[in-house]
């Protein structure tokens, strides 16, 4: 009898791990990303790129299936996924595994609601389907790492593992939602397969284009999983056949162990971190660094030099062209400079230490600020290399007038295993973002259904506290016409 492939064992892997039979850890992490992910989308409404998104899904028209979050009408499932995909990732707030550097809730969490929401399958299930979409999408995004270079291989390529792997992880637990044997889970991941996609050039040089990246992948993974239930079929040899998808995006350079290795005993799943700061994760280490050295003592009127020093890796990201990550135009590009996250440290903010509201356009372009940014250099360090990407360190040096030098290091990531977020942290993270369009009472109720999701019959009571009031919809139904 042939090995099995390792389309195959995933497929298995996804089918025959019981709802029932998680464990405690996992539903309590996935709970929890679930909680994270709604309240990163209610707080992305504020965004003209959500509002784009949602007059695309507006224009297509068809039948009601599941709710796009704010909205008071359902519409098909897909157009659901793909819209609550996008509201998720685009305040560059989700959740973030290591060393893969990808953002898995975005893609499955969206991808699941909607299959839920389509078929009425109950919370104990979407919980199940959830953990193992979270755990697909992390191990293929694990088999592309090099752990010599101490990278990814998707990003060598210029390729957004997010999306990519996210389309794939989010098949799986559409499929399994959609009641879909192995041999069916193992053909929706085969045709999401071939709807993978994600290029991750506007992290340097701007666009917007990212901000769809998890909406594209959930869309990808709810309309796979629909395809492969009315007898689409994909090939076996899906991930590592000689025209596969290790071979398409990574030239044939992965780890098949990586995907195979304990799988269905060992979840990767609770050890993903949460992010405390909406922003490029490579920049949160500069954040805590700043805001300690605030703590200490530190006056920013008397600062004469700054200097970042960050794992090599991450300067093409937050670092070059270092002229534009000095003078961010946009809100959206400060997400993704060095110079910015050091800055809004010292300065201060909302939320956790720094929050949404300081990531605008005009604090991004605030003359102050770009004379704190223009002192700002980016540079490798060492000891930071020799970490990354386990954890995403920094080392802030900073130099006064008076000739006096302030240092602080931070060598592990506020939000993962070495220093987790609380549970009172992260509902303070989910109160804050939902609090532009939710009363709190409202909000309240919604922790409360997340926190037994996996006992409620179904996910629409869920999905329905999530329709913003009346006065609200009626402001949002005018932008998406």
């Amino acid at each position: 009898m042939p090995e099995p492939t390792l389309g195959q064992r995933i497929a298995t892997f996804a089918a025959d791990t019981r709802s029932d039979a998680l464990p405690d850890e996992v539903v309590d992490s996935v709970r929890k990303r679930v909680l994270d992910i709604v309240g990163l989308c209610v707080a992305a409404h504020r965004l003209p790129t959500s509002q784009a998104a949602l007059a695309y899904v507006a224009e297509q028209g068809g039948r009601g299936q599941a709710r796009v979050i704010g909205l008071a009408e359902p519409v098909p499932a897909a157009l659901a996924a793909f819209a609550n995909g996008v509201l998720a990732h685009s305040l560059d707030y989700d959740d973030t595994h290591l060393p893969s550097v990808l953002h898995p809730s975005a893609s499955v969490v969206p991808a699941a609601l909607a299959a839920a929401e389509l078929v009425g399958a109950s919370g104990q299930d979407t919980v199940a389907a959830i953990a193992v979409g979270l755990e697909v999408c992390v191990r293929l995004g694990m088999a592309g790492y090099d752990h010599a270079a101490g990278n990814s291989v998707f990003f060598e390529h210029g390729q957004h593992a997010t999306s990519i792997c996210g389309a794939l992880g989010g098949a799986v637990a559409a499929a399994r939602l959609l009641g879909l044997d192995a041999a069916g889970i193992l053909d929706a991941l085969g045709v999401a397969a071939s709807m993978a996609a994600g290029l991750i050039e506007s992290n340097r040089n701007g666009g917007t284009v990212k901000r769809i990246h998890c909406g594209w992948a959930a869309h990808s993974a709810v309309s796979a999983a629909q395809l492969a239930r009315h007898g689409i079929t994909g090939p076996p040899t899906v991930l590592e056949g000689r025209f596969g998808f290790f071979q398409a995006f990574l030239r044939g350079e992965f780890d098949p162990a990586e995907i195979t290795r304990g799988l269905g005993t060992e979840w990767t799943v609770p050890g993903i971190f949460f992010k405390p700061y909406p922003a490029n994760h490579f920049t949160h280490a500069a954040i805590d660094a700043a805001m300690a050295l605030r703590a200490r003592g530190l006056v920013v009127e008397e600062i004469e030099t700054i200097t970042l020093g960050v794992p090599s890796p991450v300067i093409r990201t937050i670092g070059e062209p270092i002229e534009r990550k000095r003078a961010p135009q946009t809100g959206y590009e400060a997400q993704f400079s060095g110079p910015y996250a050091v800055v809004a440290g010292l300065c201060g903010g909302g939320g956790l230490g720094v929050g949404l509201a300081d990531f605008t356009d005009e604090l991004a372009r605030d003359p102050a600020r770009r004379a704190l940014m223009a002192r700002v250099v980016v540079v490798p360090d060492e000891r930071c290399d020799q970490i990354f990407p386990h954890q995403f360190p920094a080392v802030l040096r900073v130099v006064t007038r008076d000739g006096r030098e302030w240092t602080e290091e931070i060598l592990a990531n506020r939000g993962g295993p070495q220093r987790p977020l609380s549970n009172a942290e992260l509902a303070l993270k989910f109160r804050d973002n939902a609090a532009a369009r939710l009363s709190a009472e409202t909000a309240g109720e919604i922790e409360e259904e997340v926190h037994r999701l996996d006992t409620a019959p179904d996910v629409r009571r869920l999905t329905g506290l999530l329709a913003f009031p009346a006065g609200e919809r009626a402001g949002v139904a005018a932008q998406v016409r």
